[in-house]
C-alpha cells in the first residue's frame, strides 16, 4: 500500500517563503533561554514534511516555546494548497465541501480543538484559540465557524481548482457509501520540546478525502490523534482514524511510555492493539510518532512507507518508520 501516493516530497527551500505574518502564532508565547544553542531542542512530525520541521526548528532556536513551534510548524502544510491532505487545497468530502480538524495541546495540559470547519485557512490557531480564549475544548462547524470569525480570521474559499477537478473524476465512477481507505489519507501530527524541556503538540487534516459530510476521525481528538503529558511524553497518529479512535491510541502511547516503555516499543504496542481489534484484517494504515521527555523518539506502522521528519542539534532528517507488515 503507498501511503505517500498522494504527497508530494517536500522542500526545504521553500521553508523561508512561508515565514512571516501569515505564519506567526495565535499568541506570542515565548520561554526563557537556558543556552545560547537550541540544546535540548527537538522537533518531529509525522511524514516527510520538511518545511514544517525547518519552521519549527527556526521558532525553537530563537528560544520559542514548544506551543509556538507545533503551531508555526503545522501552519506552514495548512497554507501550502500542493498539500492535498491539510488546509487550504484539502480534498473536499463526498459533496464537495472542505473541512478541516485540527487540536493542539499544550505542556499545562491545556487543549484545544475545531472539528469540521469550513472556510478557514489555519484550522490549528482557531483550535489554540479555542484553548486559550475559552472555557470548552471543542468547538464544531457553524460554532467553530462563528467563533474564528468573531475572533478575526478571514474566510477563504478552501477548494483549489486541482482539489476540484480530482472530486470530479472521482464522482464519476464512485459509490456514495463509506469505505475503508478509499484514497492513501495522511495528515500532519507534530510533536516538539523546547530549551526549557516542555512539551507540545498539534495536529491538523482536511480528513479523509470524500468523506461522507460531517465525518471527523482521529485528528482532532485530544487523547486519540494527540496528546501531551508534560512529565513523560507526547505522541500523534496518522491513517484512518476510526482505527485509532477506538483504541484511544496516543494517550495509550503515552502511558506505555509512563510504564517505562521507550517511545518505539510503546508505538510497537499502540499497532499491535489496533492489530488485535482487527482480527488479523489489515487493508488500512496507522502510523504512531512519539516523543518522549527524555527527547528520544519512535515511530511504527501497519503497512510500510510511513516516515517522520527530525530537527533537532544532530540535523534535519527523514526517517522512515518500522512496520508490523514488510515490503
Amino acid at each position: 500500500m503507498d501511503r505517500r501516493k498522494f504527497i508530494r516530497n517536500s522542500s526545504l527551500g521553500s521553508a523561508g517563503l512561508l515565514s512571516g505574518s501569515s505564519l506567526m502564532s495565535c499568541e506570542g508565547e515565548t520561554t526563557k533561554p537556558v543556552a545560547a544553542s537550541s540544546g535540548g531542542a527537538i522537533a518531529v512530525c509525522t511524514w516527510d514534511f520538511g518545511n514544517a520541521t525547518a519552521k519549527a526548528w527556526e521558532v525553537l532556536d530563537q528560544n520559542g516555546s514548544a506551543l509556538n513551534a507545533v503551531e508555526q510548524g503545522v501552519m506552514v502544510e495548512e497554507a501550502d494548497p500542493e498539500n492535498q491532505t491539510v488546509g487550504y487545497g484539502g480534498r473536499p468530502d463526498r459533496d464537495g465541501i472542505v473541512s478541516l480538524d485540527a487540536c493542539i495541546m499544550d505542556s499545562k495540559g491545556r487543549c484545544g480543538s475545531v472539528m469540521g470547519l469550513e472556510g478557514i485557512v489555519h484550522p490549528v490557531c482557531v483550535a489554540r484559540k479555542v484553548m486559550e480564549d475559552t472555557p470548552h475544548v471543542i468547538l464544531v462547524g457553524a460554532g467553530a465557524r462563528q467563533f474564528a470569525l468573531d475572533s478575526g480570521f478571514e474566510l477563504k474559499d478552501l477548494l483549489t481548482e486541482k482539489s476540484k477537478k480530482q472530486w470530479l473524476e472521482w464522482q464519476e465512477t464512485s459509490r456514495y457509501e463509506p469505505v475503508i481507505n478509499i484514497e492513501n489519507h495522511d495528515t500532519i501530527g507534530m510533536l516538539a520540546r523546547d530549551k526549557n524541556g516542555n512539551l507540545a503538540g498539534a495536529c491538523t487534516t482536511s480528513g479523509m478525502a470524500y468523506k461522507m459530510r460531517g465525518r471527523v476521525g482521529d485528528s482532532p481528538v485530544i487523547g486519540a490523534g494527540l496528546y501531551i503529558d508534560n512529565e513523560v511524553g507526547g505522541a500523534t497518529a496518522t491513517g484512518v482514524g476510526e482505527e485509532v479512535i477506538r483504541t484511544v491510541g496516543s494517550f495509550l502511547i503515552v502511558e506505555l511510555m509512563r510504564q517505562g516503555m521507550s517511545p518505539q516499543k510503546a508505538c510497537e504496542e499502540g499497532v499491535a492493539r489496533i492489530i488485535a481489534k482487527n482480527n488479523g484484517k489489515l487493508d488500512f494504515q496507522i502510523g504512531f510518532l512519539a516523543l518522549n521527555k527524555k527527547g528520544e523518539t519512535g515511530a511504527y506502522c501497519i503497512h510500510p512507507g510511513f516516515s517522520y521528519r527530525k530537527y533537532d542539534t544532530q540535523g534535519h532528517r527523514n526517517i522512515p518508520s518500522e512496520s508490523y507488515l514488510k515490503s
